[in-house]
């Protein structure tokens, strides 16, 4: 048997001769031998030149490492078309070198993933682009979580946006993970917890998801476990258990630790803080969870969250102190009802993002807290979303007619970079 050892340059296009030109392109890229053994390795070889004569540049008259030059700087809300050209932008663009390349020379585009509940409680999702303002279609929900609850949210890689956990209704708590990837569009499974689990707190630190606390069928509702789940080795593995059982309610990632509030065994606020270097448990300061409220955010190393409902204000947590500050306030207070209330806090492109209820977005610059809005009111841009088409009459008839039904909320917010 002969083995015939070809280059991989991470799954790219088996007809493109292009990889080597491309590395002035990605500093620092490496080929990847990997074997592919085949008895009629001869034959293959041969059939594969003959397909590259006849096979067709990516752009009629230019080389293949232009070609892919020009392709890498198409928006992306139009890359669901290129993919319908032929079949070598699918193959293209169904692989890691194009969005490693776009990643590399900084033309990612970070878009924004609202998971919303609907006023049936079926669980609906969107994405925000902010470069065309436009809310982009995505996949359905794959079943196990069109009508789960208390299910945990994060990304890892960047690209990709996992849901796992949850309580289904019918089958109860689950260890179920699956993941979206913005750059195929499309579902994947992955491996399942070790614990069943729900309404529990989750994070990502070092690009590792974490997961702790929650409740579960059973004797122990409550519980103290947490695990891990690394996607280099793609398996969860347990760390040290919390202190006390706790069904999280709030958490952020803040001076490399993972602080998390919420209720014990007896509904008594707790709180407490993973520090991952020595993986133990400790008590959070009482002048940080005193101010602590959801949602929050740790951006370019400072601890944000929300001073009013509506997300107009918002103050910053002082360690020296161990007090909340005022930080930056913008004047226009939109209302108190239930579709204005502020859902969720993102980082997008370097700002602070305030997504509500009513799926509309504001962006607030936070890299300069001491200068005045009324001076500088591109600190704080309110972006045309969804929420911004309806008016304040029908924000307070939706509000009126929706009392003592279910309302329509968000449950998860994350960003997504292809």
């Amino acid at each position: 048997m002969r083995v015939d050892s070809v280059s991989c340059y991470c799954k790219v296009d088996s007809g493109l001769k292009t990889v080597a030109e491309a590395r002035k392109f990605v500093p620092g890229s490496k080929l990847c031998l990997q074997p592919d053994i085949n008895p009629n390795a001869h034959r293959s070889k041969n059939s594969r030149r003959e397909r590259t004569r006849v096979q067709p540049p990516l752009l009629p008259g230019l080389p293949d490492d232009l070609a892919i030059a020009c392709l890498i700087r198409v928006p992306r809300a139009e890359h669901r078309k290129l993919r319908l050209v032929c079949k070598r932008w699918y193959r293209l663009l169904a692989g890691n070198f194009f969005y490693s390349l776009r990643k590399s020379l900084g033309m990612a585009e970070e878009w924004v993933y609202v998971i919303k509940r609907d006023r049936d409680g079926k669980i609906s999702w969107n994405a925000f682009d902010p470069v065309y303002q436009l809310w982009q279609p995505l996949p359905p929900v794959p079943r196990e979580y069109s009508e789960a609850l208390g299910f945990g949210c994060a990304v890892l890689s960047g690209c990709h946006l996992y849901l796992f956990g949850g309580k289904d209704p019918l089958r109860g708590s689950m260890r179920r993970v699956i993941f979206y990837s913005a750059r195929t569009n499309k579902w994947h499974r992955a491996p399942d917890m070790l614990r069943k689990r729900h309404f529990f707190g989750s994070c990502v630190i070092n690009n590792c998801l974490y997961v702790a606390g929650g409740e579960c069928e059973g004797i122990q509702r409550t519980l103290r476990s947490a695990e891990v789940y690394d996607p280099n080795k793609n398996r969860w593995s347990f760390i040290s258990d919390m202190s006390t059982a706790m069904v999280p309610f709030i958490g952020v990632v803040y001076d490399g630790k993972w602080f998390l509030k919420g209720l014990g065994s007896h509904r008594e606020v707790m709180s407490e803080a993973y520090d991952p270097e020595t993986s133990t448990w400790s008590p959070v300061s009482e002048g940080m969870v005193a101010g602590w409220r959801n949602p929050s955010i740790s951006l370019n190393g400072l601890l944000y969250a929300l001073d009013c409902r509506d997300g107009c204000k918002l103050r910053v947590y002082d360690g020296a102190t161990d007090s909340w500050n005022k930080c930056i306030d913008s004047k226009l207070h939109l209302g108190s009802s239930h579709a204005l209330e502020a859902a969720a806090l993102v980082p997008l492109n370097g700002k602070l993002c305030i997504v509500r209820n009513n799926m509309s977005i504001s962006l607030v610059d936070v890299s300069s807290p001491d200068k005045c809005i009324e001076s500088n009111p591109q600190l704080w841009e309110n972006i045309a979303g969804r929420g911004h088409l309806r008016t304040l009459v029908t924000n307070i008839w939706s509000s009126l007619a929706g009392r003592g039904g279910l309302k329509s909320h968000i449950v998860h917010c994350q960003v997504l970079q292809a």
